[in-house]
């Protein structure tokens, strides 16, 4: 009698065990949660609400695609490139100069060569060169930055190399002609307004949040037009001639809109990220792209065609899958 009710007791646990298991050897039917990090930038700039507007409009579909996106502020392009490449990041927001670069193995990353599982996912919306000076500096043009305290961004940062390269245009020697500041752009704002530095170059959509803190204070300031360009363009096809609307800062002493140059902010991945995963990120984004565009003034002239422009790495499979089928390859 004991032992059959030992037995009983033994089939019943075995039942129960195999029950919640799911059954031996076999596999739950629930989809497993995935999460992924979009590295984007300073608070203060396009990046960060970029990347914001991304998550909110994928997360809409968590219950879809069992997928749940977040958002990490970095250091810029280099570290998004570099996160990515490491596993770190599966996905970060680049300057279309910055993904050439790194593909190529060029810049940054001379030394560590091409970085061949570097993919493109699609481009958003134009970065300006943009350069701001206080109005008590006396700098009206940027050759007048020669003995300035002049702020061209953290290393690591897409924007650091443009500013040199503008300098170097306009034949000023970054090293020897300013006393050149390497803050994050989140920084440069109060800088200025505190009188601790003359300038500041940062490559950034607009409007921007640093140019609208830089605007508000109480030091007037300007932004200075960055022209002769033409043999900078001719030399990096990544860059076009872009402009500055007075229009976004009506604190600033510009009445006008300034002319300067730029790239765009892609979305880049690795080779080694799920085909799932940035097929469903891309077609969220573009399947609702006049909510997304309203998330922010600088994707207003977003179209499906322009985001395809500025892509210098291959396209990762899972975006290109989504692009075929929709007819935009």
């Amino acid at each position: 009698m004991k032992k059959g009710l030992l037995f009983l007791l033994i089939i019943v646990l075995a039942v129960t065990m195999n029950v919640s298991a799911g059954g031996a050897g076999e596999k739950s039917d629930t989809p497993q949660r995935q999460f992924v990090t979009i590295g984007t930038g300073g608070v203060t700039g396009v990046y960060y609400p970029a990347g914001g507007a991304i998550s909110k409009i994928v997360n809409k579909k968590y219950d879809e695609y069992n997928l749940k996106v977040t958002v990490e502020s970095t250091g810029g392009s280099v570290f998004n490139v570099n996160a990515i490449m490491a596993g770190d990041l599966e996905f970060g927001m680049v300057q279309s100069d910055r993904q050439a670069q790194a593909w190529e193995g060029t810049a940054d990353w001379a030394d560590k060569g091409p970085q061949k599982d570097l993919r493109a996912v699609f481009s958003l919306h134009p970065e300006s060169v943009t350069l701001m000076a206080a109005v008590d500096s006396g700098i009206n043009t940027i050759e007048d930055l020669r003995g300035k305290i002049v702020n061209i961004g953290n290393p690591g940062s897409g924007n650091r190399g443009n500013a040199i390269d503008a300098l170097e245009n306009a034949g000023i020697n970054w090293e020897t002609d300013i006393q050149a500041e390497g803050l994050k752009a989140s920084e440069a704002a109060k800088m200025l307004q505190d009188g601790r530095i003359d300038a500041y170059f940062y490559t950034v959509g607009h409007p921007s949040g640093s140019f609208k803190e830089a605007t508000a204070g109480r030091r007037k300031v300007k932004f200075i037009p960055i022209e002769n360009v033409d043999d900078l363009l001719a030399k990096y096809s990544y860059y076009a001639k872009s402009y500055i609307p007075a229009e976004y800062y009506p604190n600033a002493a510009n009445t006008t809109d300034t002319n300067t140059y730029g790239v765009k902010a892609t979305l880049c991945t690795s080779a080694k990220v799920s085909d799932d995963i940035v097929y469903a990120i891309t077609k969220e984004v573009f399947e609702n792209l006049e909510d997304f565009k309203a998330l922010h003034p600088a994707f207003a002239t977003l179209t499906k065609e322009s985001m395809l422009e500025g892509l210098t790495a291959p396209i990762h499979d899972g975006a290109m899958r989504y692009y075929k089928e929709v007819g935009l390859k």
